[in-house]
């Protein structure tokens, strides 16, 4: 087992070329893999409810999108207590305990995968536990941002970033791929309708075995358990991992913190749902339970009983709210991330929704329920998006760290709204044609340099924390930007699912073009303009 570091400091050019750069390396390439996976099963309802929908599970769309937007908002949730887990609890202690709670929703979801009349509520729960991956990120990026000098604080993070960011990719090439043939346990299913994988379609009545969906991540995800418990370090120093206590101390710490965020995310949920998707019925407003989602969780973490080291260390890094430029940060950065994963969660389902129906005028009356045989499969084009977007995520951040991070930013904020009206345009021309297919390719394209920008910002918004906040401040707020995005998880497959409900699909891209918008304006006060408070970082 990898020892606990002291007197740790990468920013010493001695001990970083002797010994400190390959511990952060080796450390950084076992946290890649493990958030990886994390991003997998947080996001792998994209995929299987696409599945679902061709297999003929008994769920309306409306259903299949809360699936997703249940594990965006958990997730989100659940990265505002993992923003502080690294001081409290220890990076290595952090990383095995949370890549290893996984396993949880990844066995779940395919023992549930197994039989087709399982109940919503069942899927809800899981896609509520999925959140365990969508957290792990503010941890992991917490962590990596401490081995790492200042100096190549863009790079190392972009590639955790990036390449854990993978995750979606990976699972949409794979998922589709291991349920063609029938590794575990579990009988097959047949298509109903047209499915499809990297390779090509799938016709109707094939035989498919969705539970593969999750019982293939256990594969992974138990050798990553072993891999970050025996070679990842805790860092002992003041201002990283001061008192975490023992081990055992130190997972009931995370453990306490991670049941209060799925709490509240579940209290939110239920307010926010219908009483069909066994909700409340009072179908309060995102815009409303979003905010007190946010404010009860960091207030609740605020008040837990944990003993005066919990108190004194969340007191510390809670001192991130009163800094302006967390503010500023955390809009900014929920401008690049939580448009990737948001659009991660949401593609796939779009596309089968939009592209994959005709969409005829009967009676008067435009609908949407007569399946397309030309559309195109939403599984083999909708790994795109995600795979640009991490791909190109470190190279986001090796920009920035030469030209600065707000100039990169501002750039690739210009594209993402005029990108953002054309995918608008083309996706209101195809949900009210007979022929969606003739609209497809540019509406991928221009949703493909959507995805790039995303990329590309968030690698240059890392730069920017970097060099805003001091060594004690930046890997909470790093993680505190990264859960506040991560709520693009939620909020754009269920504003998508709305408007596509309401068959003006189009409206969503126009709102999130007009928030790009009002980013720009403040990338450009806070660092850009001539007495900006720092210039271009």
């Amino acid at each position: 087992m990898a020892k606990d570091l002291t007197n740790w400091n990468p920013e010493d050019e001695q001990q970083w070329l002797s010994s400190g750069k390959s511990i952060a390396n080796r450390n950084l390439w076992i946290s890649i893999p493990s958030l990886l996976c994390g991003f997998a099963v947080w996001l792998f309802w994209g995929i299987i409810t696409v599945q679902m929908l061709n297999l003929g599970f008994p769920f309306s769309k409306p259903e299949l999108f809360t699936l997703m937007a249940i594990a965006g908002l958990s997730g989100a949730t659940l990265r505002i207590p993992s923003s502080f887990f690294i001081r409290l609890a220890g990076g290595r202690n952090t990383i095995f305990l949370t890549t290893t709670l996984l396993i949880l929703p990844a066995l779940g979801t395919g023992l549930a995968l197994q039989n087709p009349d399982t109940p919503l509520w069942h899927f809800q729960l899981l896609a509520l536990l999925s959140g365990f991956g969508g957290g792990n990120f503010a941890s992991s990026m917490s962590n990596i941002s401490f081995f790492f000098p200042k100096k190549v604080q863009g790079y190392s993070l972009g590639m955790n970033a990036g390449l854990g960011n993978f995750g979606v990719t990976t699972m949409q090439i794979l998922v589709p791929l291991v349920m063609t043939t029938a590794l575990f346990a579990g009988d097959a299913m047949l298509l109903k309708n047209t499915s499809g994988t990297l390779i090509g379609k799938i016709p109707v009545g094939t035989e498919t075995f969705i539970q593969n969906a999750g019982y293939i991540w256990l594969c992974f995800l138990i050798p990553l358990s072993i891999a970050s418990w025996m070679g990842m370090n805790n860092i002992i120093d003041e201002h990283v991992s001061p008192n975490i206590g023992g081990t055992l101390n130190a997972f009931f710490k995370i453990i306490i913190m991670l049941a209060l965020g799925l709490t509240i995310a579940a209290l939110g949920l239920y307010l926010m749902l219908p009483a069909s998707a066994n909700g409340s019925g009072l179908n309060i407003d995102k815009l409303i339970i979003l905010p007190l989602v946010v404010a009860a969780t960091v207030f609740a973490l605020r008040i837990l009983p944990l003993g005066k080291d919990y108190k004194d260390g969340l007191a510390r890094q809670y001192k991130i709210f009163n800094n302006k430029h967390t503010w500023a940060m955390t809009v900014i950065y929920t401008m690049t991330f939580g448009s990737f994963i948001g659009y991660s969660a949401a593609l796939a389902l779009s596309i089968k929704v939009i592209f994959g129906f005709q969409h005829l005028m009967v009676d008067g009356v435009l609908t949407h329920n007569t399946a397309n045989p030309n559309g195109p499969s939403a599984l083999m084009y909708a790994w795109m998006g995600p795979f640009i977007g991490a791909l190109i995520r470190p190279i986001g951040g090796m920009i920035a760290d030469k030209i600065g991070g707000a100039k990169v930013t501002q750039i690739i904020s210009v594209i993402m709204v005029a990108s953002a009206l054309g995918v608008a345009y083309y996706m209101k021309q195809a949900y009210a044609s007979a022929t969606p297919e003739q609209f497809f390719w540019p509406f991928l394209i221009l949703f493909l340099i959507l995805f790039a920008a995303t990329g590309i910002g968030n690698g240059s918004t890392f730069r920017t924390i970097a060099m805003v906040f001091d060594k004690e401040q930046a890997g909470p707020v790093l993680g505190w930007t990264s859960a506040i995005a991560a709520y693009g998880a939620f909020y754009i497959p269920k504003v998508l699912g709305e408007n596509i409900k309401a068959a003006t699909p189009e409206y969503a891209l126009y709102g999130f073009a007009a928030f790009y918008t009002i980013c720009i304006i403040i990338n450009w006060w806070f660092y850009l303009r001539k007495n900006a408070y720092v210039q271009n970082p």
